[in-house]
């Protein structure tokens, strides 16, 4: 049978060759998550993924989500699924089993949810938006509002969101104005208007649990005087009951480009004056706690862009091989010649390649960065920091490049379908406008940027930088050792010298005061590193696969491991040669974005 939404073969290649997952076992944590469990678990996670949730997708495309009087309807095949999502105890796969979780290794955890994702990314985001709501109260939260929400949450039988967002405050969180009122119980009267709020309101589960940004009367401006509040849909009584409606009314839902299957709702907070929250750790110290929440939605995001992108490829070479049109062009002068499958093109074949690396690549970044989230929780002190330092290091790649890449590729997977591409009979349409969305959400990607240029390069003095190079040399001394690689390996390593001087010479500009000029190229930064940390991870996954090859254990993976090796080569040597240039135009320092009078835009 064809592969779908994500290749098997190379979901096992990453977790125990490349990044040996199984190794984690040793730990006590994970002491029973050995190979032979891991691969049930993904067996398991792709069977209902195939079978169960990818038939739903389509509909819930086509479906979407009903508003009326202030309630909204989910896809009706959503429920089934749902329901089965709940008894195979999906929803918080790595949630520590004390709070109802399965404690899996969060690589695991992605695993599964690559096949999740790709089979209806519009459904996965009700229970990824509750992993989220309920890490918030994890780890912020009293010991009574863990008992009241945790064990329902992870369960499935009540979902979360994230209440961000406000007309006049996307971005600039700093601008809400929405108020929180301390009450004689120690509870808080919220009160205010929330707009594109992600599964803020259908009728999967019993309650729907808001974590609330809000600020509470005389608190300082901005972010400084932000606070964070826990506000059920419907008021949850000390024992655990359900109470009144809380005043947590649905105004609209959007109408989207795509994700219809998920309600993109506007909520009213205490229209009435009587809408109730907790709040989840201390007064004005709201951000530093959500950021919690965004950073794993960072995360989460890249891995839904990746999986529109893994099943687009997948979709796409299996149709290339299927589709036949046009005489090879090696016979292009026989008019009697027959016709060929299209994967027999070069273009195709460039499109499909260029598909297939990406993705592999994308595969590797978020499996490896899944791993380091649970070593960040192993191991001695200085095991674990370099671990978080990473991660962090990280995430606005993940978010950012890997978003950017993976709806390039949607465009690519239609692009070889031609015109049936364009067109709801197939699926590749639906993957375009799915993706899309990726590259917006949870900070946009040019906020992940100059995120990385800021705070995560230049703030930090480049030193998770200089970690990660450490990380890259080693595989590339690995790779000289092998006669195949070497070229390879000799053409990536110049350009960890090119990364710390492009990197040295945008934090030079922002200490001599050139701060716009250099956000303006924050992005080509991001390109830059996330084309290297490509190349990088294509380069370990050869090294690897010509590990094997050596060892002659595996013939029946032969054509497997040669296509690493294809992959690393294409890449590295078709990709990365733009990403030198890159590199220059930020070395010119062209200044033209900054420097253009608004009048110049014209528009008026």
């Amino acid at each position: 049978m064809a592969q779908q939404i994500a290749d098997r073969k190379d979901v096992d290649f990453v977790l125990f060759d490349q990044l040996n997952v199984d190794s984690l076992s040793k730990f006590d944590q994970f002491g029973e998550f050995n190979r032979k469990t891991i691969e049930m678990i993904v067996s398991e996670a792709r069977t209902l993924a195939i079978k169960e949730m990818l038939p739903t997708m389509k509909d819930g495309d086509e479906t979407g989500c009903k508003f009326e009087n202030g309630t909204v309807t989910a896809p009706e095949s959503f429920k089934r699924v749902w329901n089965l999502f709940k008894e195979g105890e999906w929803v918080s796969t790595h949630v520590s089993p004390e709070w109802g979780g399965q404690g899996m290794p969060h690589c695991v955890s992605i695993a599964a949810g690559d096949y999740f994702m790709g089979a209806n990314f519009s459904f996965m985001m009700y229970p990824g938006l509750t992993n989220g709501a309920a890490s918030l109260i994890e780890n912020f939260g009293t010991d009574k509002l863990k008992k009241l929400f945790l064990h329902k949450m992870n369960s499935g039988e009540w979902t979360g969101t994230m209440l961000l967002t406000e007309p006049e405050a996307g971005s600039d969180v700093g601008r809400l104005t929405s108020t929180a009122v301390k009450n004689d119980d120690g509870t808080y009267s919220i009160s205010g208007n929330k707009i594109f709020i992600s599964s803020g309101e259908h009728d999967l589960s019993d309650n729907i649990i808001h974590p609330v940004l809000a600020r509470i009367e005389g608190a300082p401006a901005g972010t400084k005087g932000i606070s964070l509040f826990l506000v059920p849909k419907i008021w949850v009584n000390d024992d655990g009951s359900m109470g009144e409606p809380n005043d947590v009314v649905c105004t609209g839902i959007e109408e989207k480009m795509g994700i219809h299957g998920n309600a993109t709702a506007s909520l009213t907070l205490g229209g009435k004056g009587k809408c109730r929250g907790y709040l989840l750790g201390e007064e004005n110290k709201g951000m530093r706690a959500m950021f919690l929440m965004m950073n794993g939605a960072r995360l989460h995001t890249g891995a839904q862009g990746f999986a529109c992108a893994s099943a687009s490829y997948l979709n796409a070479v299996n149709y290339a091989r299927e589709r036949i049109q046009g005489r090879h062009l090696n016979d292009s002068a026989k008019h009697d010649a027959p016709a060929v499958p299209i994967i027999q093109h070069p273009d195709v074949r460039r499109m499909l390649l260029t598909m297939k690396s990406y993705v592999e690549g994308m595969r590797s970044l978020l499996y490896w960065v899944s791993m380091l989230i649970d070593k960040s929780h192993l191991g001695s002190d200085e095991e674990k920091a370099k671990a978080q330092a990473l991660v962090d290091y990280l995430t606005p790649i993940c978010k950012g490049y890997v978003t950017d890449r993976a709806s390039e590729m949607c465009n690519l997977g239609m692009q070889v379908y031609g015109g049936y591409g364009y067109i709801k009979e197939y699926p590749q349409e639906q993957y375009v406008r799915d993706c899309r969305i990726t590259q917006i959400y949870e900070g946009t990607n040019g906020i992940q940027a100059m995120d990385l240029l800021a705070r995560k390069t230049v703030m930090d003095g480049g030193k998770a930088m200089m970690i990660l190079a450490g990380e890259m040399q080693a595989t590339i001394e690995k790779a000289k050792a092998i006669e195949a690689l070497k070229p390879l390996a000799e053409k990536l390593e110049p350009m960890l010298k090119k990364l710390g001087d492009v990197a040295m010479f945008l934090g030079k500009n922002m200490m001599e005061g050139k701060v716009l000029n250099a956000f303006a190229h924050a992005y080509g930064f991001m390109d830059i590193v996330g084309d290297t940390v490509m190349a990088w991870l294509l380069l370990w996954r050869a090294e690897t696969a010509a590990r094997l090859q050596a060892e002659g254990k595996r013939k029946k993976d032969e054509k497997f491991f040669e296509g690493q090796i294809k992959s690393a080569d294409f890449f590295i040597s078709t990709i990365l040669p733009l990403t030198k240039g890159r590199i220059q135009v930020i070395m010119d320092n062209c200044s033209a974005a900054v420097d253009i009078d608004e009048e110049c835009f014209g528009g008026k």
